[in-house]
């Protein structure tokens, strides 16, 4: 046998293994298991998504979407046999929240996220918990009553939403000539209106009913203009974590067909809520609550993204 080629055989092969488990996506261990082991959930919100997921004057992390996500944690601890499960907050923005779930830097994301086709490559979604749709807020002095009447003015949206993107196809579509701005935020973008920045803000319809009934002078501003697109709103979790998946799912179910989740629509929708015991006075729109007859994560129906 030729052992210097013998050897430079098992170098060549050696070093093709090496290369190939560098070059190997990273294996998570079961999310299940490492919540299990760290005894603790971290939960991913937003500031100022009224009422879905926001932080009150004394910083408490507060809203619909955490309410639902507390009994998802109680859920996995009564599944894990844990005596307690601690929950941790990480606070995150419509550009990074996408992010923060698919590098696991949390386990749920509880805000007003839409479920689509295009971030479904990245990060997964449980059942939705509430329907929306993606219209303008306006200064009622403005006289805007529609996407045309803002043809050459400024319009802002959330960076990272798809509102922003639905405002800029109808834009190219419309040749409408928008001056589109991106907030960093939704109280940002609603600002922008409020002082002059910018003639309307495009965001779902729920989102901008919150920030008008926190505002200053709720009578100044209207929400206007046809449904620019419908936005499911569904919980994010991590992808490829069938098991946990699997778990969160069982448990939506439960909370929707046991009907849980209407006591707590009411108390963020259609009673006072803090900071300021505002009331939205938001019955449960009917597609919402008949999508809740068969509740699914399968949302892709629903609407044209």
């Amino acid at each position: 046998m030729n052992l210097g080629l013998f050897f430079s055989r098992r170098a060549t092969q050696t070093a093709a293994v090496a290369c190939a488990l560098v070059l190997a996506p990273a294996v998570h261990a079961d999310l299940l298991d490492e919540i299990k082991a760290r005894k603790h959930m971290v939960l991913a919100h937003r500031d100022a998504s009224i009422p879905f997921s926001y932080v009150d004057g004394q910083g408490r992390v507060m809203g619909y979407s955490i309410d639902i996500c507390h009994r998802l944690v109680e859920a996995v601890r009564v599944h894990l046999a844990l005596p307690a499960l601690d929950v941790k907050y990480l606070p995150v923005t419509s550009s990074t929240r996408i992010t923060a779930i698919a590098q696991r830097q949390a386990d749920l994301e509880c805000g007003s996220t839409t479920n689509n086709a295009e971030r479904r490559k990245q990060v997964d979604y449980t059942v939705a918990h509430f329907v929306s749709s993606s219209r303008l807020v306006v200064r009622k002095r403005s006289g805007v009553t529609a996407l045309t009447d803002l043809a050459g003015q400024k319009v802002v949206s959330t960076k990272g939403s798809t509102n922003l993107k639905t405002l800029k196809r109808l834009n190219a579509e419309q040749a409408l000539r928008l001056d589109i701005l991106e907030a960093e935020g939704h109280a940002e973008g609603f600002t922008m209106v409020a002082d002059g920045r910018a003639a309307a803000f495009a965001m779902d319809d729920v989102l901008l009913y919150g920030l008008i009934a926190t505002a200053e002078r709720p009578d100044d501003y209207a929400v206007v203009g046809k449904v620019m697109s419908i936005e499911p709103y569904a919980i994010m979790l991590p992808k490829n974590e069938p098991a946990f998946k699997r778990l969160i799912n069982e448990a939506m179910r439960r909370i929707i067909l046991d009907r849980e989740i209407y006591p707590i629509y009411q108390r963020w929708f259609e009673s006072p809520i803090p900071p300021r015991g505002t009331n939205l006075k938001l019955p449960m729109p009917f597609f919402l609550r008949d999508s809740f007859k068969y509740p699914s994560d399968r949302v892709d129906d629903w609407y044209k993204d």
